[in-house]
């Protein structure tokens, strides 16, 4: 009866649109959301065994976050141009639940979330001729395989996976949007989009297929994205400080030799202010297995101050030898012993060759490490 009832209606309502092509959007939308003709349980053109071509499209607002997704398809069911000169229907997000949509999901997500706020954000558009665009907004995490080996002068390539969860590629066929697969809303004068990188080549969009443990083939989308790392944060932070902090140890080698305190809290100092401030690196980086750019650098940077600090040492003793020296000499004076000429080694002058010795060979050890080291990991 309730059929009966339904197709009565459908009679009436194509006969209301013969005598009047102006009809209320919200007939349209009962006419063509009709549960007893339309199904949003199954894919259009699932009873044609057709697969549904849908096009996809991204709008990215930074590296770690996916701001909006796109589809769209064509639904032969909503074609409405026979019974309206209306182009487009905007649905409510309460009513597209009532229309299909790809059950669209991507496979290295590790943490997401729509926007809801103040209704979810979602819209979904239907064309006369059938075509429908489907757009949501969320935050998307993704998960990506990093070589951290040149940190923080390194470049990544990180993937962007979509798949249809549920349908095999005989029913639902995935493809990039030709025109503008991935859209970047990123603009140059915004400093906080791209924080810590940036893109160094255009990135890869291309289409795959996966295969599940139960042998079904699905379609899915892959966009490749390339960037590098910008250094202006870690130059500022990182190396220009730790090249001034060894560069601020080698102020001991003209520091008077018998000047004890001074010598020995600024080595400390040095080596103390290197220790932490490696720590500190260390505690904002994933543990790896493996040493990275950032690792050699600071190691080396901690061996010149811990290097200068064991000169100080040597300096120390060979003053306190010659002060023995000196006191034995004058007991010696004062006994009136006649000893023998011997050849007596002049302890402080040896103390001042190597200060006046490490004030040349130090500079340059710690500038030819810098030569290699940008070389090697600049010029990779």
């Amino acid at each position: 009866m309730n059929i009966l009832f339904t197709s009565l209606w459908t009679l009436l309502l194509l006969g209301r649109l013969v005598r009047s092509q102006q009809l209320q959007r919200r007939d349209i939308l009962n006419y063509l959301l009709n549960s007893s003709a339309y199904d949003a349980r199954i894919a259009p053109d699932y009873e044609k065994d057709v697969a549904t071509e849908v096009d996809v499209q991204l709008f990215v607002t930074s590296i770690d976050s996916i701001n909006a997704i796109s589809m769209t398809w064509r639904d032969s069911r909503l074609n409405f141009s026979h019974i309206s000169n209306i182009s487009v229907l905007e649905l409510d997000q309460r009513r597209i639940d009532d229309v299909w949509v790809p059950d669209t999901y991507f496979q290295n997500e590790k943490s997401a979330s729509f926007h809801t706020i103040t209704v979810p954000n979602e819209l979904l558009h239907i064309y006369n001729d059938g075509f429908v665009i489907y757009s949501i907004r969320l935050s998307l995490t993704l998960s990506c395989l990093m070589d951290l080996r040149f940190f923080p002068m390194d470049d990544q390539t990180c993937s962007i996976f979509m798949e249809s969860y549920g349908y095999s590629i005989e029913n639902v066929a995935l493809k990039w949007n030709p025109d503008d697969p991935v859209i970047f809303g990123l603009d140059d004068t915004d400093e906080q989009t791209l924080p810590q990188f940036y893109f160094y080549k255009p990135l890869e969009a291309k289409g795959c297929s996966t295969v599940n443990s139960f042998n079904t083939e699905f379609s899915c989308l892959e966009a490749k994205l390339f960037f590098q790392r910008n250094l202006g944060f870690y130059m500022s932070q990182v190396f220009i400080p730790s090249m001034m902090i060894v560069i601020l140890s080698w102020i001991s080698f003209w520091i008077h030799v018998d000047a004890v305190p001074a010598r020995v809290s600024l080595g400390v100092i040095c080596v103390l202010t290197m220790t932490t401030q490696s720590s500190g690196i260390r505690s904002s980086l994933p543990v790896v297995s493996y040493i990275k750019a950032i690792d050699i650098w600071m190691a080396v940077g901690l061996l010149f101050v811990f290097a200068a600090l064991l000169e100080y040492a040597y300096i120390n003793v060979q003053t306190r030898k010659h002060r023995k020296q000196t006191k034995d000499n004058e007991k010696d004076k004062k006994s009136m012993q006649i000893m023998e000429p011997q050849t007596k080694t002049d302890f402080m002058d040896r103390a001042r060759r190597v200060d006046r010795l490490s004030r040349v060979v130090f500079p340059i050890c710690y500038a030819v490490f810098n030569l290699v080291f940008w070389v090697v990991y600049l010029s990779k």
